[in-house]
C-alpha cells in the first residue's frame, strides 16, 4: 500500500468508480465529518449483516436465495471494511515519524526514565 500521507481515502468512489480523496487539511471540515460519519455507518451495517447472516447460515434449511443474498451483503460489507480499513491505516503514522516505539523498556525493564535521559 503507498502511503499519501496528505490525502485521505473517502468511503465512496466518484460515479465512474475512481476512488475519492481529501486533503488532510480540511480535517474537521465537512466533508470530513461526512466521511467518519459514512465510515460509522459502513461499519455498523456490517455488524449487523453479519448477524444476520449468521442466522440464515446457521439454518441448514436456509433457501440457496437466502444464502446468496448473505454472501452478497458480506461480500460488499467486507469491501467498506477494508476501504475504512485502508483510510485509516494511510492516517496512522510511519515508523520515521515515530521518535520511540509505543511501550519501550529501560535498560533495567521498568520502561520508566526521565526524558531525554540515556536509556
Amino acid at each position: 500500500m503507498e502511503s499519501y500521507p496528505s490525502l485521505r481515502l473517502l468511503p465512496w468512489s466518484s460515479p465512474d468508480g475512481k476512488p475519492c480523496f481529501l486533503a488532510n487539511g480540511s480535517e474537521g471540515g465537512y466533508v470530513s465529518r461526512l466521511a467518519d460519519e459514512t465510515e460509522a455507518r459502513q461499519l455498523a451495517d456490517g455488524l449487523d449483516v453479519l448477524r444476520r447472516a449468521r442466522l440464515v447460515l446457521e439454518d441448514p434449511m436456509s433457501p440457496h436465495v437466502e444464502v446468496r443474498y448473505a454472501a452478497i451483503r458480506l461480500t460488499e460489507c467486507l469491501a467498506d471494511a477494508l476501504r475504512v480499513a485502508e483510510s485509516r491505516g494511510r492516517r496512522l503514522p510511519s515508523a520515521d515519524d515515530i521518535d520511540e516505539p509505543c511501550g519501550s523498556v529501560d535498560g533495567d525493564g521498568t520502561g520508566d526514565h526521565t526524558p531525554g535521559a540515556p536509556a
